[in-house]
């Protein structure tokens, strides 16, 4: 850390000189510009730009499946605007699997495509882009998909379960987007600017998005339970897995009431009665368990993973209180 004072030219104006290694290692020079982004107490800069696109390339040559798939959405979340794919001789397999993975992405779209190369954008418009609304949608979709998942196996209804499994993708899109936007905002004091809330609540909205994220995966994983079953859950059974779904959701549901909630003293009550109500559910769960022994082994397994699932799905609301909690605490001054 450089130590610099700061000094008045002119009377009123206050003027602090910059390091000559930093300017050096950034390409600043005298006559250009820098722009100062407040941020919590703090004030950033950073050089200014005439090209803010990002621009990112990557050779693909011989990569294929999953690890293409994974390096499109890499690119995507770590913030590139323009992703360019080149190989000596791009396949018609790694075409499709580039044009399924940016299906599978808010806002990319393929531009260009030769026998080398393929050029990807994202034409969003990150400053209408929206983090808090991203993770309440997320909220939306994770605990919809949840509710429906249970009740497709109470009613052995095959195709509710599918539509759940399908929903996944549309959590999956959010949480690439928040992951997007949280780095971005570590990148970029400008873009951190932009969202309209600090880098700690992007943060925040992050973490609590992995949790949600992981709820939609054990919906899906509950509905996939659903359509290993051929008959309707029994009536007791159904009733208890209905009670312990109805518990985990209420968890989910306060706890993202806490994280959301803008007085603190509201989040700190709503974020101790989820935690509180968190301690019940290993209980709960452990009675449902004892109801399972009187099935048949094959339906007691099944029936044991969803009990599993939704006990997770309360856990992980507990780790968005805690973080609400952590949101809701005062700040040390810096």
């Amino acid at each position: 850390m450089e130590r610099r004072k700061v000094q008045v030219t002119g009377g009123s104006t206050f003027t602090v000189s910059i390091p000559k290694d930093w300017a050096r290692d950034h390409d600043v020079s005298a006559g250009d510009e820098i722009a100062f982004h407040p941020d919590s107490g703090s004030l950033l800069l950073s050089p200014v730009s005439d090209d803010e696109t990002q621009r990112g390339t990557f050779d693909i040559t011989g990569m294929e499946g999953d690890a293409l798939t994974r390096t499109v959405m890499t690119m995507y979340v770590s913030g590139f605007d323009i992703l360019v794919l080149e190989a000596s001789r791009i396949t018609p397999d790694q075409r499709r699997t580039v044009r399924n993975a940016t299906q599978g992405l808010v806002g990319l779209e393929v531009l260009e495509e030769t026998s080398d190369r393929i050029v990807v954008q994202d034409l969003l418009d990150s400053s209408e882009l929206s983090v808090h609304n991203a993770v309440r949608r997320m909220r939306l979709i994770a605990l919809s998909m949840l509710d429906d998942a249970v009740t497709a196996l109470c009613e052995n209804d095959h195709d509710m379960a599918e539509d759940v499994i399908e929903r996944d993708d549309d959590v999956d899109r959010l949480w690439f987007v928040v992951s997007r936007i949280f780095r971005g905002s570590l990148r970029s004091p400008r873009t951190a600017q932009e969202l309209g809330v600090t880098r700690e609540t992007c943060f925040d909205y992050h973490s609590s998005a992995r949790q949600l994220e992981r709820i939609g995966d054990h919906a899906a994983k509950i509905a996939n339970v659903a359509l290993e079953l051929d008959e309707p859950v029994p009536a007791a059974t159904a009733e208890a897995l209905g009670d312990l779904h109805g518990d985990a959701a209420d968890i989910v549901d306060t706890a993202m009431e806490a994280l959301f909630a803008e007085e603190r003293d509201d989040a700190t009550e709503l974020a101790n009665r989820t935690r509180e109500s968190v301690l019940g559910i290993d209980e709960h769960a452990r009675a449902l368990d004892d109801l399972l022994r009187d099935l048949e082994p094959h339906e007691a397994q099944h029936l044991g993973l969803v009990v599993d699932s939704l006990s997770r799905c309360a856990d992980y609301g507990g780790n968005v209180a805690e973080t609400a909690l952590q949101k809701a605490a005062p700040a040390p001054d810096l």
